[in-house]
């Protein structure tokens, strides 16, 4: 099969398997790059090298199956190829790479983009997205049979899974220089409906989602300049901008699993532009901000307890996992007045001012 295609974007240098057991990377510097697998689900975690008889581009994607085979995504000449990868032998007899060729996208055109979407929620799939400025596919590279599964008018970036079983995939559509998120029912025939429209002429961005709870984690620019919010799959309750993220550039990497139908409690992380760490939940009205350890490598998995591991690596310890605890919030202060002044009710932005104050300014998903 062709597609147009074919500029590879880099994904995160550290990608984490659906359900935290591995994770993968593309170690290395220079000329001397490989893929290396990190199992997290024993006492310790450790890295296994899956390099083969040449190094990889820099721009080649990798991302971890929870079997413990590791997907890449490299450009072979004018193709781009998908192969899964895993380790043979042993550590005492020396660690060999063997690799399972799955197919490839032909290019048939200029100006196509192909990235590798997150890790499938299920942990067998893996898809990619191949994009131009008319028109979006959706590949299978893993999991089931090679090849197109959906076709999208638009450009479509981002990525995002709403259910476990890695059937409902969330994607941001460009269509008329305005984005908005799309739902694309991956098992239905690639059907498109839209997800996430806040204002007409608003850009609208799904940037996380707990399945678990339903909390969304939202960029819009609705309120009058790109700001965060969060929101709830399925509620006819309006989204939130809260004060707390005003002006905040920083981007949500893992949200608190397993809080069933509370997703105000949903402990979730933020990757700050100077490197800091940012810890917020929708019930509280403050992040936290944090050092992030040395060597941290940009992401991260919540446990359902709470519980943030944190990747890193250093000379001293190359393959190492620091962990936080989201502090409490301190109790609002106590209101002395016998009958507080009644909130004012939220109204979706279609219909409110843009004028006045943010958080006077809910939207619907």
């Amino acid at each position: 099969m062709t597609v147009c295609a074919i500029e590879i974007t880099t994904a995160a240098p550290f990608t984490i398997a659906a359900d935290g057991s591995y994770a993968a990377r593309l170690a290395g510097t220079g000329e001397a790059r490989y893929p290396e697998r990190w199992t997290l689900a024993g006492p310790e975690p450790y890295a296994v090298p899956l390099p083969l008889a040449q190094p990889e581009e820099a721009d080649s994607e990798v991302l971890p199956l929870t079997d413990g085979r590791v997907l890449i995504h490299r450009r072979v000449a004018q193709r781009h190829a998908f192969s899964l990868l895993y380790p043979t032998g042993s550590a005492g007899a020396g660690w060999r790479t063997g690799e399972l060729p799955l197919g490839s996208v032909e290019p048939a055109g200029a100006g196509v983009r192909v990235s590798l979407l997150p890790p499938s929620p299920d942990g067998r799939g893996a898809f990619a997205l191949a994009s131009s400025d008319t028109e979006t596919t959706v590949w299978r590279a893993a999991g089931g049979p090679f090849g197109q599964v959906a076709r999208i008018p638009g450009r479509c970036t981002g990525g995002v899974w709403l259910d476990r079983g890695g059937r409902m995939l969330a994607l941001d559509r460009e269509l008329d220089g305005i984005v908005k998120t799309v739902a694309v029912d991956l098992a239905g025939g690639g059907a498109a409906s839209p997800l996430l429209q806040i204002a007409d002429g608003s850009n609208d961005r799904l940037l996380l989602a707990a399945p678990d709870s339903g909390l969304l984690l939202i960029r819009s620019d609705a309120p009058g300049t790109p700001r965060l919010g969060w929101g709830v799959l399925g509620s006819s309750l309006p989204v939130r901008f809260p004060e707390c993220l005003r002006g905040d550039a920083a981007v949500p990497f893992a949200v608190q699993p397993g809080q069933a139908l509370m997703p105000e409690t949903c402990a979730v992380a933020l990757r700050r532009e100077d490197g800091a760490l940012g810890l917020w939940r929708p019930a509280d009205r403050r992040v936290f901000r944090l050092p992030a350890p040395a060597g941290w490598l940009g992401t991260g998995l919540w446990s359902p307890e709470g519980r943030l591991h944190l990747p890193y690596s250093t000379p001293e310890v190359p393959c190492g996992i620091a962990g936080l605890t989201m502090p409490e919030a301190p109790p609002p202060p106590v209101r002395l007045d016998p009958q507080p002044p009644a909130a004012p009710r939220p109204v979706p932005l279609q219909q409110a001012p843009l004028l006045q104050p943010p958080l006077q300014q809910p939207a619907r998903v």
